[in-house]
């Protein structure tokens, strides 16, 4: 007796460190077994004493030592469960010890209620009260019972725990004494429904068709990385929890799944891909990765040909080096104003009929055009002299050699180089006007003056 008073004592000490897990829906049936004591309450005390009496003097426990309290229970709904047990004891002090040797088995009939529906779940205690009926035989002599009283459990795990069960019997026709019953044993529960077979019951399983894992409320994770497969983008590969569970190979921060190089380092930007220049034109697709480039010449620089400071692209002569005022070709040798000049000035060159000299005043117009060659120095120049058709063809052949030449010497005595110049005659062989009238033979007696580079 003194052994169950020790154990009960030290059952008080575990529940202040074991986790609850109470009996519920999920675990609706639970059995238990285990030891009882009978204590007699003395008939001479009042019933406010009765409760000094509860684990006043164990003498007068009454113990069988061995397995004599059997119990199977229900849960019924919102914290009730039914109850149905048995004992068996052998009473041996009724009011002093071993002054009996007596038989007692009773069955029990209940309901119990867990407190924890009132007050919440403490994390690591299951108390309860309990209220019912009892035939209780002692020495053949039996009678119905009104038992109430409370208890707890305290779990080892999700099935197996501790019980301890304590309550008072008060009888009706007085052929037993109202006493008190303790019982300490093991509890199991079992019979929630787990559809998937991943322990995880139901009604707190998210994934209650498919077998999964505790720490993912009965979920999934296939791949194995931590990521439950409901969250996870690639949940056949193993990845990681920041990529919403996809690999990332190269380590750029973007997920493989995403990433257009995923063997080569990039950035977001360029979704997951290298720009090694900083072009804009991601190494896979630049010609030239290393030197950055538009993105219109596949990320290579334009080339300059003639070296001119303007682009093949923009230059209207990329073999010749030239000017950007000229779009990359060379400057003019002389101005297009300037050749304006140089043709209107020399139909004013005006000889003397049938001969190659000048008329008065044609110096002038000569003058002018030495004026405009200098100014244009690059420039050469094709002197070309015409007649019109009258007379013999060879003689207008000669004398309009000779006016050219004229010309050319002019120019040469006044400081044009005479390499710039050159000079021919045509005769009448390229009239510009008709040589049916006074009029038009004038104008095809002409000198003309032409830019040849």
């Amino acid at each position: 007796m003194k052994r169950l008073k020790i154990a009960v004592i030290a059952l008080f000490t575990l529940v202040t460190v074991s986790n609850v897990n109470a009996q519920d829906e999920n675990n609706p049936w639970a059995v238990g077994f285990g030891v009882n004591s009978v204590d007699f309450i003395h008939s001479k005390i009042s019933d406010s004493e009765h409760f000094k009496d509860l684990f006043g003097d164990v003498n007068d426990w009454n113990v069988l030592p061995s397995i004599s309290r059997i119990y199977g229970e229900k849960y019924l709904d919102k914290g009730f469960s039914l109850q149905l047990a048995g004992s068996l004891n052998k009473i041996e002090t009724l009011l002093t010890e071993d002054d009996s040797d007596l038989l007692y088995w009773s069955l029990d009939a209940g309901v119990k209620y867990d407190l924890n529906n009132l007050v919440g779940q403490t994390g690591w205690f299951d108390p309860y009260v309990h209220l019912g009926g009892s035939y209780v035989s002692v020495d053949s002599e039996g009678e119905g019972m009104l038992t109430f009283g409370a208890g707890f459990n305290t779990w080892f795990n999700d099935n197996l725990g501790l019980n301890f069960h304590s309550g008072a019997k008060h009888g009706f026709a007085d052929k037993v004494q109202k006493h008190w019953q303790h019982s300490l044993g093991l509890v199991i529960k079992f019979g929630g429904n787990d559809t998937d077979g991943d322990g995880v019951y139901d009604k707190d399983d998210a994934c209650p068709e498919v077998a999964g894992l505790k720490e993912f409320n009965g979920c999934p994770d296939a791949d194995g990385d931590g990521v439950k497969d409901s969250d996870d983008a690639c949940p056949n590969v193993a990845g990681l929890a920041a990529m919403n569970g996809c690999p990332d190979a190269d380590g750029d921060g973007v997920a493989d799944k995403d990433d257009m190089c995923p063997n080569s380092k990039g950035t977001k930007a360029n979704k997951g891909c290298p720009d090694s220049d900083g072009d804009g034109v991601v190494d896979k697709d630049d010609k030239c990765a290393s030197v950055a480039g538009p993105v219109a010449n596949s990320g290579c620089p334009w080339p300059d040909s003639d070296g001119d400071g303007v682009l093949d692209k923009d230059d209207k002569c990329p073999t010749v080096a030239g000017v950007a005022s000229q779009g990359g070709c060379p400057e003019p040798v002389i101005t297009k104003k300037d050749i304006e000049v140089l043709n209107f000035t020399a139909k004013s060159i005006l000889f003397n009929s049938g001969r190659s000299t000048f008329k008065p005043g044609v110096t002038t117009q000569l003058d002018a055009i030495v004026a405009i060659m200098n100014k244009n120095s690059k420039a050469t120049f094709a002197i070309g002299g015409h007649t019109d058709s009258s007379g013999a063809a060879a003689t207008n052949l000669r004398l309009s050699e000779k006016r050219a030449i004229s010309v050319r010497d002019y120019l040469v005595n006044n400081g044009i180089a005479t390499t710039r110049l050159e000079a021919k005659g045509f005769g009448e062989g390229f009239p510009v006007d008709s040589n049916t009238t006074r009029a038009g033979k004038a104008n095809n007696r002409r000198v003309e003056i032409k830019v040849t580079n």
